[in-house]
């Protein structure tokens, strides 16, 4: 029997993780708040931990990708996720949840970038574009998919579709272990080897590229803000709801698919508005790219004190949405944004910051916010993450008046 291509293996690569993420994560904050019982404190530093294990392994692990193998980095990776999932839907303890995310969190680093390395590697980087654009497709379909199955699975057990998901991407792991090929790799010569003494020359080069365009320092500030206030949200909205509502019914079925019903309702939702936007900003004008950035998150704040403060449970699915719409915009223009005029040989470099500055900011805002939402309340910690989000429309006032500055001083 004749072996799938590299373009086939790609796609249902992609297609399956996106299908198999959905699965896990549309009732995964569930298990976690209702099975699992873990506090506000709890839930946030789960995802500290989960970041922090990204933060340190990225570079680390993308050596066995560039001087190995990319086909043994990213089945590694796909391992240690699967192991990482079902040991979380195993055991509803935080040490367990807590292991998990080091585990999964690690696969994760072996297969970012990886992926993306073999297929071109594979197939060359003429073919590479259109079958990134595929593969996104694919994903998306996935995703769907996968949603939907969360949903049906859940009314059997809440911890059913994280130990199914686990257990696809172990069968996952084997098939690519069978079929996966790898002829257009190179491993890199000691000699060509990136070592950190080149890193950090071009981490330097970096830095003087932020020096000599202050806009930069602005936007990476902007990055650091997104960051601090958005551990709080994404770790205890599912808490929020189940702790202040009763959800309504919905016929014979578990009410938890509410959230199910959520994520489908804001996922459509923002890919229509995302398209009517993407058809209307242009993102090459820094000036118009700033200004919608910040009215976008002039809308995500006021989302995030409307889903805090509101006795109603429509308007707090009103809020949820307002915020998934706002955050789903945010993302792809921020990216846009710093990518506007960068030199090619530091733009990975600076694009890498923006990243890690993130990262920072998640690791060191989530657990504050989480001791509001543990001495305090839940509600208390949403309303303190928007206000950590405030000070960004500051920046963006400073960052218009910077308009001249994006070229070299």
């Amino acid at each position: 029997m004749r072996k799938p291509g590299a373009y086939t293996i790609y796609l249902s690569l992609e297609g399956l993780s996106a299908l198999i993420f959905a699965l896990i994560f549309t009732f995964d904050l569930v298990y976690q708040s209702q099975v699992a019982h873990l506090s506000p404190v709890q839930l946030v530093l789960i995802g500290t931990i989960l970041e922090s294990t990204i933060f340190l392994l990225e570079i680390p692990t993308g050596v066995v990708a560039d001087v190995h193998s990319r086909r043994l980095s990213v089945i590694i990776g796909i391992f240690l996720i699967g192991a990482g999932f079902l040991l979380e839907g195993s055991i509803p303890r935080f040490w367990a949840i807590a292991l998990a995310q080091v585990l999964w969190g690690a696969g994760y680093t072996f297969t970012s970038g990886a992926t993306q390395a073999w297929i071109s590697d594979e197939i060359g980087e003429a073919r590479a574009g259109q079958a990134f654009l595929r593969g996104s497709q694919a994903g998306q379909t996935g995703s769907l998919v996968g949603l939907l199955a969360s949903m049906v699975l859940v009314n059997v057990s809440v911890n059913l579709p994280i130990l199914v998901g686990g257990g696809m991407f172990l069968l996952l792991g084997l098939f690519l272990l069978i079929a996966m090929p790898e002829e257009g790799f190179s491993p890199t010569p000691p000699s060509e080897r990136e070592t950190w003494k080149h890193m950090a020359a071009t981490f330097r080069s970096g830095l003087h590229m932020v020096r000599l365009r202050p806009v930069l320092l602005s936007i990476l500030g902007i990055g650091l803000f997104y960051g601090l206030y958005s551990e709080a949200y994404d770790r205890l909205w599912v808490k929020l709801i189940l702790d202040n509502y009763t959800l309504p019914a919905l016929g014979s079925l578990d009410p938890l698919l509410w959230f199910g019903v959520l994520r489908l309702g804001s996922l459509g939702l923002s890919a229509a508005v995302t398209e009517v936007v993407r058809r209307r900003l242009d993102t090459n004008s820094h000036a118009a790219t700033a200004r919608s950035l910040m009215g976008f998150t002039l809308g995500l704040i006021a989302g995030l004190l409307i889903f805090a403060l509101s006795p109603a449970f429509w308007v707090t699915v009103a809020a949820f949405v307002l915020i998934s719409v706002t955050r789903s915009l945010i993302g792809p223009i921020y990216s846009a944004w710093v990518n506007q005029r960068l030199d090619s040989r530091v733009r990975a470099t600076v694009l890498s910051m923006s990243g890690q500055v993130d990262a920072i900011g998640q690791i060191a805002g989530g657990p504050p916010l989480a001791l509001v939402g543990s001495l305090v309340s839940v509600r208390a910690a949403i309303v303190a993450s928007s206000a950590v989000l405030t000070p960004v429309l500051f920046l963006y006032r400073r960052v218009l008046r910077q308009n001249g500055e994006l070229a070299p001083e």
